[in-house]
């Protein structure tokens, strides 16, 4: 299981988040970046189940 986790598609993706998200809510107070960053994972897990659902 954990070789999974070092996977390149897995990787990059979750660093390209950080470095959104850390743009993104450079003018954002902490409640508000909790929020975005909530809504955020919110979206991508329902995204994987949807795409794992499929296969």
């Amino acid at each position: 299981m954990v070789p999974d986790l070092l996977r390149p598609e897995i990787i990059f993706p979750f660093v390209m988040y950080c470095a959104l998200l850390w743009w993104v809510g450079r003018g954002l107070s902490w409640p508000a970046k909790l929020a975005t960053a909530v809504v955020t994972l919110a979206l991508i897990i329902c995204v994987v189940l949807v795409e794992r659902g499929w296969r």
